[in-house]
C-alpha cells in the first residue's frame, strides 16, 4: 500500500485506497486496518480536510521515519554494549579472590560443616523449648485462668440448679434427669488445680512444685 502512497504522491480518500488495494494485493475489506497500521507507524500521515479524511506519504517522510529508527535502534545497541561491559567488569572483580583453590575449598567445606552444626543446634533448641522459663510462666498463667473460668462456669450452674429448685419443686425429678443427660452429676463439683500437671513432657518433680506453690 505504501508503494501507491509513493508512485502516486498523492492525497487520497479511504474509499479511493480501497479501490486500490486489491491491484495491490490487499482486499477490500482489509484496506482499512492496513492503513491505520501504517498510520500508527507513522508511515502514513492523516489529516481531516472539512468533512473528508485524507491519507497520504512521501518518499521523503518515509525515509525520514527509518532514519529516526535507525538512529534510536543504534543509541540503545550503543547503551547495551556499554551495560554489557560493566557487567564483564564486575564479573571479572567478583571472580577475583574466589579463584579453585585448596585452600578455599577446605574453607567451603568448613562452612558447610559449621551451617550444618547450627541446624542440629536450632532443632535442639525446639526441643527444649518447653522447659523454657518464659514459656513455663506462660503456661502456669493459662492454666490459672482456664481454672478461675471453669469453677465460675461451675458456680454459675450450681446457682441455676437451685434456681430451678426453689422456682420448680414439683420437677424434680425431671429435672435431676435432666442433669443427669448433660453430664451434672453427683460428683460434679468445683476444680482442683492440682488435678492439672502442666505438661506431660516436663520433668515431675519441676511440674510438683508448680502446682505446689499454685495451691499456696
Amino acid at each position: 500500500m505504501l508503494q501507491i502512497f509513493y508512485e502516486s504522491q498523492d492525497f487520497f480518500l479511504l474509499k479511493e485506497l480501497e479501490k486500490m488495494g486489491p491491484k495491490r494485493g490487499v482486499i477490500s475489506q482489509s484496506v482499512k486496518d492496513v492503513i491505520q497500521s501504517l498510520v500508527d507507524d507513522d508511515l502514513v500521515a492523516k489529516d481531516k480536510i472539512g468533512i473528508s479524511i485524507y491519507f497520504w506519504s512521501l518518499p521523503s517522510c518515509a525515509g525520514n521515519q527509518l532514519r529516526s529508527i535507525r538512529q534510536k535502534l543504534e543509541s540503545d545497541l550503543q547503551g547495551c554494549n556499554k551495560k554489557l561491559a560493566e557487567l564483564i567488569d564486575q564479573c571479572d572483580a567478583l571472580k577475583k579472590g574466589r579463584e579453585e583453590t585448596e585452600e578455599r575449598t577446605e574453607a567451603l567445606a568448613q562452612l558447610k560443616e559449621i551451617e550444618k552444626k547450627h541446624k542440629e543446634l536450632k532443632d535442639e533448641m525446639v526441643q527444649f523449648a518447653d522447659n523454657d522459663p518464659a514459656t513455663l510462666e506462660a503456661m502456669r498463667t493459662a492454666i490459672e485462668v482456664a481454672h478461675q473460668s471453669a469453677n465460675r462456669w461451675t458456680d454459675n450452674i450450681f446457682t441455676l440448679r437451685q434456681w430451678c429448685s426453689n422456682n420448680f419443686p414439683q420437677a424434680k425429678e425431671q429435672l435431676e434427669h435432666l442433669y443427669t443427660e448433660v453430664g451434672i452429676t453427683e460428683d460434679f463439683d468445683y476444680i482442683e488445680l492440682s488435678s492439672f500437671p502442666l505438661s506431660s513432657s516436663h520433668d515431675p518433680d519441676t511440674s510438683k512444685q508448680l502446682l505446689v506453690e499454685d495451691e499456696a
